[in-house]
């Protein structure tokens, strides 16, 4: 449906998509891919095509039902309490005033639309998604709407995150990893099922349609407020996000009518789990050593739970530390308290609660602002990721999908894949 190539972020080479390419093929060092699109100008349609509406922009052969759009509006009432002129909030979530309805409350509904949307006819076997939670509740409700099969492999600790307004298909089933686990913990595990034919990585930041997706909330702030914006703002986990706003950045300016900026790039971490932040703080393009268990340990601790990739694609080429120095960005750092009183004043003015990670990219805004990082009278454009899940808990019966199994990381690999196999 949607005419595009691929390019390596490292050498430059160009190349068609065979089908579900997550590396060139013809490269053997680590590297993103990058998806070049044969329209340069893009038409985006309007808000009744849902996510769907960036389409020309997204990796895709099909549109799937159900989506809906990162809706962008003035922030008036927040700026001004801030004492900020010019902030746009993209807000990701269920809103239905702002007309913001993604029924999972959270912008990884982006990454499971375009990803799915990639997924041709002829792709076989079972897809592997591995999830702090947010990701999986985004893929769950996606594939099984369209009876795609599916394994989530999740932390236990974070299944609470697994709630739907009607019940999961049978074609989706959920692995955890036991308590005290963390998401790396999850995604080795999902890289071990991976060995088994049966199936296949759906490859996280490595995947074009995943980055793509999360690039439409750039794409819905340029189109409402007709420029691209001076600064960004968002939490981190992975920073996959982030990398994603930089690209679609990078095809706004060759679009050209949108003007011709770079978005200086300030994310922010959820202290104490800070490896991006610690590795950018030394100017090191490599994360600094650390000690599993003790990082495990700090990613039980932070309250968005999200944000606890302890192998984020920071160092590897096209990544986060790419970006950052592209755009001249920084990483800020924010602590439990700090998101909790962010979450307090965005609900309090704005009237919509929202999660923990767009918390910490509020906390994180305002202390960029108060360091003069960004000024007040600058266009600042904030991602809110996720947001309206108590007032969508309110208005709906919830169902959660519990695990069909609770597998640890050192059991012998034979057994992990005969027990994963053993779901389908």
């Amino acid at each position: 449906m949607t005419s595009y190539k691929l390019s390596n972020c490292s050498t430059g080479r160009v190349f068609e998509d065979s089908g579900w390419l997550l590396t060139d093929p013809f490269y053997e060092k680590p590297s993103l891919i990058r998806s070049i699109y044969e329209v340069k100008q893009p038409n985006f349609k309007d808000e009744k095509s849902g996510f769907y509406r960036f389409a020309d922009w997204l990796p895709i052969c099909r549109e799937l039902g159900g989506s809906s759009s990162p809706i962008t509006y003035k922030a008036n009432m927040l700026g001004e309490s801030l004492g900020l002129s010019n902030l746009w909030v993209t807000f990701n979530g269920y809103w239905p005033e702002r007309g913001a309805r993604m029924s999972t409350c959270s912008f990884k509904e982006t990454e499971a639309y375009s990803v799915c949307g990639r997924m041709g006819s002829a792709q076989k076997g079972v897809m592997v998604v591995a999830s702090a939670g947010n990701t999986a509740r985004a893929f769950a409700k996606v594939c099984s709407d369209n009876d795609i099969p599916l394994l989530l492999v999740v932390p236990e600790e974070n299944c609470d995150a697994l709630w739907f307004s009607s019940e999961i298909a049978s074609c989706v089933k959920l692995i955890s990893t036991p308590r005290g686990s963390d998401y790396f913990d999850a995604i080795d595990l999902a890289a071990k099922i991976c060995m088994s034919e049966m199936f296949y990585e759906e490859g996280g930041a490595k995947n074009v349609a995943r980055r793509d997706g999360m690039g439409t909330t750039v794409l819905s702030a340029a189109s409402a407020i007709g420029e691209i914006p001076e600064y960004y703002f968002q939490s981190i986990g992975s920073g996959t996000g982030t990398i994603a706003a930089w690209e679609a950045n990078l095809r706004l300016i060759e679009d050209g009518r949108y003007g011709d900026r770079k978005m200086v790039l300030l994310p922010s971490q959820n202290y104490p789990f800070t490896p991006m932040y610690d590795a950018w703080r030394a100017g090191s393009r490599a994360l600094l050593p650390f000690d599993d268990n003790l990082e495990r340990e700090k990613a039980l601790k932070i309250k968005a739970k999200v944000l606890s990739n302890r192998r984020p694609p920071y160092s590897i080429p096209g990544g986060l530390y790419d970006a950052l120095k592209d755009t001249g960005g920084d990483i800020e750092i924010v602590d439990n308290m700090e998101l909790e009183a962010a979450c307090r004043t965005f609900e309090e003015i704005e009237g919509i609660d929202i999660h923990p990670a767009a918390g910490v990219a509020l906390a994180g805004m305002m202390k960029s602002i108060e360091s003069g990082k960004a000024g007040k009278d600058s266009l600042l454009m904030l991602n809110i990721t996720g947001g309206g899940e108590k007032r969508f808990k309110k208005e709906n019966r919830i169902h959660f999908l519990k695990p069909s199994l609770i597998l640890n990381n050192d059991r012998d690999l034979k057994e992990i894949i005969r027990s994963a196999e053993s779901l389908f």
